[in-house]
């Protein structure tokens, strides 16, 4: 952790802008750029002022280092983009991605992404990542040039392994488990919360109606004017006092939503590991099947149906060059097969204890960041009752 790019550099999405240009198909279109700063910190020690580098980026760039960091690291539980569209918003919230407070909330979560990377024992060495954030021209080239769609695997290939894998580790299973189960509860939690800020937002802005007939009344009353005039004021500051807890409110809930798209981020390891173990099974399969198959030309004897075995029966045996030059073909195949196996083996023994490494961390970092943020909101609750 020492050594991660977190210590040595400062890196902050400090503003987001609005513009217009055009996209592939040559339609004109509107979207936000995000302003990206970093600032070594070993000159800072020094007493020096490191100058600022920045750089503007679209969330969809955003979305492609993500999607090269998940291929090119399928072992590690890569961090999470906040929301492109809101979601679990309470009625008067905008869903609008262009709403400047949303856009305000957007920026604040892919600086957290940032972070989150920058701070990982292992991301934060990629090379990629680096020029993500010091490189703007010639970016993009840089990161297909590296063949990582040719990686990614097939949504197609992925739901076969899940349902043909004969043999699945319980250990991802079980995950697989945590990871709905995890889902599952923030859902619950944000839906539940997003009621609760309706059913509080309506209490506290029927009191607006309150201050105004208190305001009417006061200027009918003599001696009670001034008492009413000032019990309206309270009920106007109160009614209007709801939209920057809500806000504030809101801020805790997108926390909450990291570790609810966290939950995919879980899955994609597995799905990861579910096609190794496919691919090994298949390989272990193909061999024994070789294996098999040179017992029998050996042999002379057919343990199982097969279609060469009624052909051999049909026009008479093959001929004992033919049956040597066919087990020669096999012998080389299985020691092939063996080879390859051992290769998977080895392969899918190094994925699973690297990926359980960084699941222990990974869970270390959720129950502190929610402990933190679900002892925050209670915080922030206790001073509004106070309030």
């Amino acid at each position: 952790m020492e050594d991660c790019l977190a210590k040595k550099m400062e890196i902050t999405v400090s503003e987001a802008e609005k513009r217009t240009g055009r996209n592939a198909m040559n339609m004109q279109e509107t979207y936000t750029a995000y302003l990206i700063e970093t600032r070594a910190v070993e000159s800072q020690s020094e007493g020096q002022c490191a100058p600022v580098d920045s750089l503007w980026r679209r969330y969809s760039e955003f979305e492609l280092l993500r999607n090269y960091l998940s291929v090119t690291y399928p072992h590690i539980v890569v961090p999470p983009l906040p929301e492109k569209r809101a979601d679990f918003v309470w009625h008067k919230l905008s869903a609008d991605n262009m709403d400047p407070d949303f856009v305000e909330r957007r920026r604040i979560g892919l600086e957290n992404f940032l972070l989150r990377v920058a701070s990982h024992p292992v991301l934060c060495q990629d090379k990629i990542f680096y020029s993500f954030l010091t490189q703007e021209a010639g970016w993009k080239e840089m990161v297909n040039e590296t063949g990582f769609q040719l990686k990614a695997d097939s949504r197609l290939k992925a739901l076969n392994a899940t349902f043909r894998v004969k043999n699945p580790d319980k250990r991802f299973t079980e995950l697989k488990h945590y990871s709905d189960e995890l889902q599952s509860v923030i859902s619950h939690l944000l839906r539940v919360r997003a009621r609760v800020a309706d059913r509080l937002y309506g209490v506290y802005k029927v009191h607006g109606n309150y201050g105004r007939v208190f305001s009417e009344w006061s200027a009918i009353e003599k001696e009670m004017g001034d008492g009413l005039q000032s019990a309206g004021h309270h009920m106007d500051v109160y009614a209007a006092s709801i939209d920057d807890i809500l806000e504030e409110e809101e801020h805790y809930a997108d926390q909450l939503k990291e570790y609810l798209f966290y939950a995919e981020a879980l899955r994609a390891v597995c799905r990861k590991h579910e096609l190794m173990q496919y691919d090994l099974e298949m390989a272990a399969q193909d061999l024994t099947s070789k294996k098999q198959q040179c017992e029998e030309l050996a042999t002379g004897t057919v343990r199982t149906f097969s279609l060469k075995g009624m052909t051999s029966k049909l026009f008479g045996q093959e001929t004992p060059e033919q049956r040597e030059a066919k087990i020669k073909i096999l012998e080389e195949q299985i020691q092939e097969g063996e080879e390859q196996l051992k290769s998977k083996n080895l392969e899918s023994r190094d994925f699973v204890k690297s990926a359980w490494a960084d699941i222990e961390r990974f869970k270390e970092q959720k129950n502190h960041d929610l402990k933190e943020a679900l002892i925050s909101y209670a915080v922030m609750q206790i001073s509004m009752c106070k309030k």
